[in-house]
């Protein structure tokens, strides 16, 4: 799954027009390395989000397409 779709569908990002200008802006790593938006996500992978001040570390856990808004939370464990 690309990464900008991954954050839209973890809920981490709420739009993916956004988080793919968040990845232009070499706002997001992965496994410490910035990355674009086409970056194919891969459970086990860490996703660094630095939104202003907020740094977030997330695990992948899964890839899933579709989940439900209360499911979302299950395709990620927060790291810190």
């Amino acid at each position: 799954m690309r990464l900008d779709k991954y954050l839209k569908v973890s809920r981490l990002i709420k739009r993916r027009t956004i988080a793919n200008e968040a990845c232009d802006a070499e706002c997001i790593m992965v496994n410490g390395r910035e990355q674009k938006a086409g970056y194919q996500v891969k459970t086990g992978d860490i996703i660094q989000l630095n939104l202003g001040r907020r740094i977030l570390r997330v695990e992948v856990l899964s890839t899933e397409d579709n989940v439900s808004k209360a499911e979302a939370s299950a395709m990620y464990r927060e790291l810190e």
